[in-house]
């Protein structure tokens, strides 16, 4: 650890939050430092014991990792139902990684997990406008105006607009979706609001860092993503 560091820092670094919740772990006042209760802005030195609610932390090196995720798993620690999660696939010396934002079960690509609370929510507020593309089949055709409705001026989901740009790929029946927003299954949700079904979606690029040669289930570290 460094001489001395926020301790918003050293929180978010031991437990792989946001600096900004780590605030609000400090805020709840279950946090100390050798046994006295701390404030906002407190720093922390070499040789300090920091603990939340009586466990003792420390700072671990952030890990970055790409990961090409295939349908059929779900991105949580936690099977639901049949569905096995994408840690009974990912190496277990990576399994406090969590992920940066998900991919639905039947969803497949490119997926970051990280310990680095701040760039979770640098990659994925929409206030950074991170760019995500993604290769979509439909069950049908989509005609031209449902195409510029979507990409002109967005479809309305009970949690707001929707828009996104669509391009034709050089296979049949496949679309390029590129978007800076991400919320829960928007593509299906949208495109399902215009009577299609999202057959295949598979994310290729997020923010730099894009999927390229890497293998169907497979993982790799990686430097620090923006």
């Amino acid at each position: 650890m460094q001489d001395e560091v926020r301790l918003n820092k050293f929180i978010a670094q031991a437990t792989g939050v946001s600096r900004r919740e780590a605030d609000d772990i400090i805020s709840s006042e279950k946090v100390t430092i050798n046994g006295n209760p701390v404030e906002i802005g407190q720093k922390v030195k070499d040789g300090d014991t920091v603990a939340i609610n009586g466990r003792n932390i420390s700072t671990q090196e952030n890990i970055y990792l790409a990961f090409n995720k295939p349908v059929n798993f779900v991105c949580s620690r936690k099977k639901q139902g049949e569905s096995p999660t994408i840690y009974s696939i990912i190496p277990k010396k990576y399994h406090h990684l969590k992920p940066v934002g998900r991919l639905d079960r039947n969803s497949s690509g490119l997926l970051i997990l990280t310990n680095d609370g701040d760039v979770a929510f640098q990659m994925t507020h929409p206030k950074f406008h991170k760019i995500k593309k993604y290769l979509v089949t439909l069950d049908k055709e989509i005609t031209p105006l449902h195409r510029q409705m979507i990409s002109d001026f967005g479809i309305d989901l009970e949690d707001g607009k929707s828009q996104f740009l669509i391009e034709r790929t050089n296979k049949d029946g496949e679309w390029l979706i590129t978007m800076s927003e991400g919320r829960n299954r928007q593509i299906r949700r949208t495109f399902a609001a215009l009577g299609y079904t999202v057959i295949k979606l598979h994310r290729i690029q997020f923010g730099n860092l894009l999927l390229s040669n890497l293998k169907k289930g497979e993982v790799v570290e990686i430097p620090k993503p923006n």
